[in-house]
């Protein structure tokens, strides 16, 4: 599809396929890169792999799609460590390889085979010697195995691809917080076992078309730790300056407009939330890597180009991995002593920006005659530089306080909660005797708005209120706390305050809590209403002060009748109440 390969592209890789091992070599480079192999072939690669270099190499199952194919993991290392326990124990840095989380943007999967094999087959590289490998060539197995030649139409090649979703219909880069997909379960439960310092997301962009080919994202560099801010940067910095050394012309940031199909409108350099991959692990205090190459590079310029950057990332964790690795452990700590203190759950870009080159190309913006909107058309025969605004200055947008002991979940909630903490790997304690006589903060939820449509298999639901101290609670048996004091307290955080787009409570696990399943009759409201009007003279001019003052609210029968049902013993309290608390105490073990 579109513009294929030319044949002499295919030398442009450090290691040619006629040099290597025959049965390391991908469809892809035996194609020149026109095509790209199903996921048989990545099943036979992986032992050959392991075949090929048994001292060195491991091919692993982690978990099985909905379709039942195995999600494969190919692990790489001169160190010894093979193991998870063996890489802690020896403290190796661990870096995550991760392909095809969106199947039809499959260059990591070919370009994370060759870079492997290169790694294998080069005596005198020591990028092996000081790290953990782990590759996960495809994510999404069974959207890779949905092969068609129009799967991603804004794509220059392969010809044949796998799709965006899974089977299920589910974006598994907008799962890492719920955790909903048995993919998702896989992969977590192998990041809980092996701990990744860093891990690199690899994806193919949309978009408009341009000559810059890629761009890496890092965090933390604008959110999380500190000092691992200071070190993303720095790793971001020298990727991208290897990348153009290659020839490459990499960015900073997401290369997608302010505007749809507006350039002039700029870009802006976000800080991902918790569904994303690079904003998940920055959560963890570890370094989450996006990789976008551009849609309309060719198959051969894509994987060539990750392939460069795997490279890179590989050979600053070979230099830096150790103390990094000691920065990740002193932000681990410094995270346990974050009980009764803000942490950010959601950021903002500011309105300062930049204006900065970007290489683009000549377009034209007209009237569709079949869409009857502003189309932007592109003339790739004459490059153009976009002098454009960057917004690249980010602020905590709404913050949480964690509790000075923890939080709270009543045993009805707590086996929904109990999986998603194991999946994330978060400390909780089960209560086996309950807990008298706890004093709690309860959230006081103002208002509550469900989305009219359904989000990825969820109807998300946001809330607006304060957290307010409570009478002292009863916890029967079964109950969990959730304490502060963890090395993953951002992400609890994030998990279980409202304010957090990522909470739980946002992506709609708490729903029923905030279905209303009682009501009092119209007939049977207007006489409580009559009744409390005549006793309570304050609440008649209460009413009467609200029928003035808001005029939706007079013009809605049943909101008016309701004024006075909540005001009723009959009332139900529990009502949108989210039954997660926090408190400062700590139970006994």
């Amino acid at each position: 599809m579109h513009k294929l390969l030319p044949a002499a592209l295919a030398c442009l890789f450090a290691v040619p396929a006629a040099q290597a091992a025959e049965n390391m070599v991908t469809l892809a480079e035996k194609s020149q890169f026109t095509k790209t192999g199903r996921y048989t072939e990545v099943d036979t690669l992986c032992k050959n792999f392991q075949k090929n270099y048994p001292k060195w190499v491991r091919c692993q199952e982690i978990g099985r799609s909905p379709e039942g194919r195995p999600i494969l993991v190919l692990i790489a290392t001169k160190t010894g460590a093979l193991t998870p326990l063996t890489a802690k124990e020896k403290q190796i840095p661990v870096t995550l390889l991760q392909g095809g989380i969106h199947a039809g943007e499959i260059d990591g999967k070919d370009a994370g085979f060759l870079v492997l094999r290169e790694l294998l087959e080069n005596p005198s590289s020591d990028v092996l010697d000081k790290q953990v490998v782990m590759f996960v060539p495809v994510f999404n197995v069974d959207g890779h195995e949905r092969f068609g030649k129009w799967n991603r139409p804004n794509q220059r090649g392969p010809e044949e691809m796998g799709w965006r979703t899974s089977a299920q219909n589910a974006n598994l880069n907008r799962d890492y917080a719920k955790a909903d997909t048995p993919e998702m379960q896989a992969m977590l439960r192998m990041v809980n076992q092996w701990d990744p310092l860093v891990t690199v997301d690899l994806h193919v962009t949309d978009g408009a078309k341009f000559e810059h080919d890629v761009s890496v994202q890092v965090e933390p560099k604008h959110a999380g730790d500190e000092k691992l801010r200071t070190a993303g940067q720095l790793l971001q910095q020298a990727v991208l300056q290897d990348l153009s050394k290659a020839g490459s012309l990499p960015q900073p940031f997401y290369m997608s407009f302010n505007q749809e199909d507006d350039p002039m409108s700029g870009f802006t350099d976000e800080v991902p939330g918790a569904r994303f991959s690079n904003g998940y692990f920055m959560l963890r205090n570890r370094f989450g890597i996006l990789v976008e190459t551009h849609s309309w590079k060719d198959y051969a310029t894509r994987v060539r180009t990750t392939r460069n950057t795997l490279h890179s990332v590989l050979n600053q964790v070979a230099q830096q991995g150790a103390q990094w690795k000691k920065l990740a452990e002193e932000a681990d700590q410094q995270a346990m002593r974050m009980a009764g203190k803000d942490i950010p759950v959601s950021y903002r870009s500011t309105d300062a920006y930049k204006t900065i080159e970007f290489r683009g190309y000549a377009y034209t913006r007209t009237q569709s005659d079949i869409s009857g909107a502003l189309m932007t058309r592109y003339d790739e025969s004459k490059p153009q530089i976009w002098r454009v605004k960057l917004r690249d200055q980010n602020v905590p947008d709404k913050l949480a306080r964690l509790p000075e002991g923890g939080y709270v979940v009543p045993a009805a909630w707590a086996k929904m909660v109990v999986e998603k903490l194991r999946v994330h790997g978060i400390q909780f304690q089960a209560l086996t005797s309950g807990w008298k006589d706890v004093s709690v903060e309860r959230f006081q939820t103002e208002k509550a708005s469900f989305r009219p449509a359904s989000y990825e298999g969820r109807q998300p639901l946001e809330v607006k209120g304060q957290w307010v101290a409570d009478q002292k609670l009863q916890f029967a048996r079964g109950s969990i706390f959730i304490p502060s004091a963890q090395p993953k307290s951002a992400l609890v955080a994030t998990l279980f305050d409202p304010a957090s787009a990522d909470s739980l409570l946002s992506w709609g696990l708490f729903n029923q809590a905030f279905e209303r399943k009682e009501y009092m009759e119209a007939y049977v409201a207007e006489e409580v209403a009559r009744e409390q009007l005549a006793a309570d003279p304050e609440l008649r001019k209460q009413f009467e002060q609200k029928l003035r003052s808001d005029p939706a609210f007079a013009k809605d029968p049943a909101a008016r009748l309701e004024f006075f049902a909540r005001r009723h013993s009959s009332w139900d309290t529990a009502y949108q109440q989210y039954p997660v608390y926090k408190t400062a105490q700590i139970p006994k073990s």
